[in-house]
């Protein structure tokens, strides 16, 4: 591939901008609204945008969900991540959450091994230890108080795996606007009846208010915007360009973190996610080297 550097990095700046506003928007949300809630929101907009993208420019088609076993999959577990997740940025700091996020391509490599019977090289290998004693140099368990939400958030990097997992081998029948339209319908209801589940009747909108539509607009827009910035970075370049860029979230909501909640510095949480992601551009840089099948 050729790599065109410029749109790369302005499509990952966009990347960036839309991870972070993402992640104040939930926050910002959680005030009146549950985790559940939230999520089907951000669903319910994907679904009015992606769906009036589609008609609008006709560009392309939404069709059906093929293979529906697999999309049906592939949601259940991004389901469940995206909990973690968004569960994640109410209890802990933000740069912890994004820090143990980048675990995700690991757990990845692993599945891949597991599941779709690629290769297990030494830089895959390598990849996963350094995976593990980023995880390690994070949650220090038995140094500090162990804060057991840091597992959720593992949990969510675990789920996001299985997601990679599946989405790469949906991307072979599937355009991008066909898996996040019909990941936002089938994950809507899930949100749903899960939010009825806690006692609240899933009826969204009366929590609503004048104060929260900015944090509404926002989760709706970044949530989808995220997407589909990275999946542009990655037609213009490889990902050992875009994946370097990609770490840059975590520097980023550091400051965000200061300055908006005054979160304490941790330079051990950056220094695990920088031994992660290092493992990761590792294995990347030594397989762009190998030959094309």
């Amino acid at each position: 591939m050729q790599t065109d550097l410029r749109k790369v990095i302005l499509w990952m700046t966009g990347a960036l901008a839309s991870f972070v506003l993402l992640a104040v928007a939930i926050r910002a949300l959680s005030a009146s609204l549950t985790v559940f809630e939230i999520l089907a929101l951000r669903n319910l907009g994907g679904i009015l945008i992606l769906g009036l993208y589609a008609l609008l420019t006709k560009r392309q088609r939404i069709g059906l969900p093929r293979p529906l076993w697999l999309h049906a999959t592939r949601n259940v577990f991004h389901f469940a991540g995206q909990w973690a997740w968004t569960t994640g940025l109410t209890i802990l700091p933000i740069a912890t959450v994004f820090a143990l996020e980048f675990t995700a391509p690991a757990w990845t490599v692993v599945l891949c091994v597991l599941f779709l019977g690629e290769r297990l090289t030494a830089s895959r290998i390598l990849a996963v230890i350094l995976g593990f004693v980023g995880i390690l140099i994070i949650l220090r368990p038995g140094f500090t108080a162990f804060d057991p939400a840091g597992l959720i958030v593992l949990f969510a990097a675990m789920m996001f795996a299985v997601q990679l997992t599946t989405t790469k081998r949906l991307t072979g029948s599937n355009s991008v606007l066909n898996i996040l339209f019909w990941m936002n319908v089938m994950q809507l209801p899930m949100y749903l009846i899960t939010a009825s589940l806690t006692g609240r009747p899933p009826l969204i909108f009366p929590y609503l208010t004048t104060a929260t539509l900015p944090g509404v607009v926002i989760l709706c827009i970044a949530g989808l915007s995220a997407h589909l910035c990275v999946t542009n970075a990655f037609r213009h370049g490889d990902a050992i360009v875009v994946v370097p860029i990609d770490f840059m979230r975590i520097p980023l909501v550091t400051v965000v973190g200061i300055l908006l909640y005054g979160e304490a510095f941790d330079p051990l949480v950056m220094l695990g996610a920088v031994v992660t992601a290092a493992g990761i551009v590792w294995n990347i840089r030594q397989e762009s080297r190998l030959p094309r099948r």
